[in-house]
């Protein structure tokens, strides 16, 4: 199984291979005549938003690209810029964080009076944070209330096991299995709260190994869910393997075709550009073998900064230790209530609505 990057990682100057969109990933959104203001100013290009990230690429210079994950992202504003095709104007700010380094991104929009570079990369990134649970691991976890399972949309409920033995412990916690398209959940019969939901696609390995209780089904999870290895004990031997073979079915079919469980729906279709765009798998001209990083680059750190964050230093004001401030701020600024001209953008947003699924 191939861990999914997409989400997590900021890549600049991609590849083919890599601009193509991976298994489940899909086009929510795209707009041509997006300037990477920042980076690339007076340069025109393609903002692609997906379930899983951000894609800004050149329309004039084919291996000048982006790709910015989703949960790459720490916060996504509007700001005041000057940019060189549009001269002073409001374009959307996004503050990241990727490998211990800081980028910021601005994305200026060519059209005159389109802003929906601002909603939909916004309404995106919120349902992403608003739908984990499709996508990570979680332990002790509110998912089960008077042992039915709080469903999650599209998701389907294929089977319901009782006596299932979980052999983390000593003498093992008698519980229930409950098998969806999605996941696999466990919760313990005496405390529903003591359970663990584990999305398919974190999931290595599901096979039947012998145990101090005799054979166990053992679910491995990936390295980046923790790397747990999770032991299971069903009786009779018969169901065991049953259990193991419609699991390591429904693992097959979700990875090759994974549900992240990122919705987002645009009320209001407004014209794309003046030719037909061009999705992120059908980019052809992309030089697949150069993976060289932008001369560029330092240009999207954030504060002109590398590496990891400020040391922190202690605040007698707090009376804890904090990140040092950035030069021109102070501690009274940042408290500051956000100026109301920031309303005017808020009410735009009525113009699409986010179906986002509920974090359980």
């Amino acid at each position: 199984m191939v861990e999914i990057w997409e989400d997590k990682e900021v890549r600049f100057d991609l590849p083919l291979l890599q601009m193509k969109l991976c298994s489940g990933e899909k086009v929510i959104d795209r707009m041509d005549f997006v300037e990477d203001t920042k980076g690339n100013g007076g340069d025109k290009g393609r903002l692609i938003v997906t379930n899983l990230r951000v894609i800004w690429h050149s329309l004039t210079i084919s291996r000048i690209s982006l790709s910015i994950g989703l949960n790459c992202i720490l916060s996504a504003t509007t700001k005041v810029v000057n940019s060189k095709l549009r001269g002073t104007t409001e374009a959307l700010h996004i503050l990241t964080k990727s490998n211990n380094a800081r980028f910021e991104f601005i994305f200026t929009n060519l059209v005159v009076g389109n802003t929906r570079h601002f909603t939909s990369v916004m309404g995106v990134h919120k349902a992403y944070l608003s739908s984990r649970i499709y996508r990570e691991l979680k332990l002790r976890s509110s998912v089960v209330r008077g042992r039915q399972l709080k469903i999650l949309p599209k998701e389907q409920i294929y089977s319901t096991i009782d006596g299932v033995w979980n052999l983390s412990s000593d003498q093992g916690n008698l519980g229930s299995f409950i098998i969806s398209n999605i996941r696999l959940v466990w919760f313990a019969d005496m405390n529903e709260n003591f359970n663990i939901s584990l999305p398919y696609i974190k999931i290595v390995s599901i096979k039947i190994r012998e145990s101090r209780f005799g054979p166990a089904l053992v679910v491995e999870s990936s390295p980046g869910s923790g790397g747990y290895i999770l032991g299971f004990r069903i009786d009779p031997i018969q169901k065991l393997h049953s259990i193991a073979k419609e699991l390591s079915s429904l693992h097959h079919i979700h990875t090759q075709r994974p549900e992240f469980g990122v919705e987002y729906s645009l009320n209001v279709q407004t014209p794309l550009s003046e030719e037909a765009p061009i999705i992120a798998d059908e980019v052809q001209e992309f030089d697949e073998g150069t993976n060289e990083m932008s001369p560029a680059l330092a240009t999207y750190y954030a504060d002109g900064r590398q590496g990891e964050d400020l040391p922190p230093v202690y605040c007698p004001q707090l009376g804890i230790a904090i990140e040092t401030l950035k030069e021109g701020y102070t501690l009274s600024s940042l408290w500051e209530v956000i100026p109301s001209s920031t309303t005017s953008h808020n009410s735009s947003n009525n113009n699409t609505s986010s179906n986002s699924s509920s974090t359980v």
